[in-house]
């Protein structure tokens, strides 16, 4: 006879709720919880990719500490072809000096050797058997003067020779010193090549799409952005010899319009541009950097990347996009 299963009673609940309220608060709990990370309360803190004025900022915090180790490796350098200079010089100067202590000492030997072998010379022998009155002893004191003399000679280009072999030595341990510098400065400057290149590395490439100008794809900061959308609404433009805007320009009036929407203050003149920009290589330029023509730099225009620019050219041609290989590119500044 089959046995039933034993009776399951519902778990008791606290007095006064009903028996639907704890279905009631789980519902609740995960719709709360729902709301929470689609807000993203509940989500991991997101941090934002930095941008090309925080990363520029970044590199430019590197160089600071670049440019003063460029200055001293430069020193370095310097200084290290002027003592290299004179130590070979005072080497060819010494050369003439060993010879003519080599020949004096030689000399020595020679004498030396021959009075050891032969005995004293004729000459001496001669000296000593004169029997003039005075005459051996004014001889001898001349033989003496002789080879007080020679030792005198002998002593002196050994001196020179000896001082030279100072200064010398002094040289080449100056260089020695500035080789072990000039090493470790290009170990520093390498380091901090690698960080710069690093966080170069790291600048996000962004699209725009200016009216007037072509579409550009690259490395722009915010204030490049302002600038270009500002001087690529210009294009048609009239050039107008000293005009800054905002319906006319010359080519540093352009710039220097376009460069005030973005907040920075330019002086209306090509040459104090130049001044007022970092300098930067052709490598390295990027859109919205200046662009400088001519050893007078007597013509600038904003640089778009890809050897393009926006310029205004002259009277009769309005403010237009053009090659920057037409022209004698003097170099690149960055306003920011």
């Amino acid at each position: 006879m089959a046995t039933m299963p034993p009776e399951r009673h519902a778990p008791s609940q606290p007095p006064g709720r009903p028996a639907g309220f704890h279905r009631v608060v789980r519902r609740l709990l995960t719709v709360v919880a729902a709301v929470a990370v689609g807000a993203g309360l509940l989500a991991a803190p997101a941090h934002a990719a930095p941008s090309v004025d925080e990363i520029d900022a970044q590199i430019d915090k590197q160089w600071e500490q670049l440019e003063p180790t460029i200055e001293q490796y430069n020193k370095v350098r310097a200084q290290l072809k002027v003592n290299q200079k004179k130590s070979a010089d005072l080497e060819k100067k010494m050369v003439p000096l060993e010879l003519e202590s080599a020949l004096a000492m030689n000399k020595v030997g020679d004498i030396a050797a021959r009075y050891y072998i032969q005995g004293p010379s004729q000459d001496l022998g001669a000296l000593l058997v004169n029997t003039k009155p005075g005459t051996l002893a004014e001889q001898l004191v001349i033989l003496d003067r002789l080879a007080d003399d020679q030792r005198r000679q002998i002593a002196g280009v050994l001196a020179v020779r000896d001082k030279y072999n100072k200064q010398k030595q002094k040289l080449d341990a100056l260089i020695a010193t500035e080789l072990k510098q000039k090493a470790d400065l290009e170990t520093k400057k390498k380091q901090i090549n690698a960080e710069i290149k690093r966080l170069t590395a790291m600048l996000p490439v962004t699209s725009i799409r200016p009216a007037g100008c072509p579409a550009i794809d690259g490395v722009v900061s915010s204030a490049a952005r302002t600038a270009i959308k500002t001087a690529c609404a210009q294009v048609g433009d009239p050039y107008v010899w000293g005009a800054t805007g905002p319906n006319s320009f010359d080519c540093s009036g352009l710039t220097q319009y376009a460069y005030k929407a973005a907040g920075i203050s330019l002086t209306h003149f090509t040459g104090a541009q130049w001044n007022e920009g970092r300098a930067v290589s052709r490598a390295e330029a990027r859109p919205g950097d200046l662009v400088f023509f001519f050893s007078d730099l007597h013509h600038m225009g904003l640089y778009l990347g890809n050897n393009i620019m926006v310029h205004a050219p002259r009277t009769g041609k309005p403010v237009q996009v053009s090659s920057i290989n037409t022209m004698p590119v003097a170099g690149f500044r960055r306003p920011y």
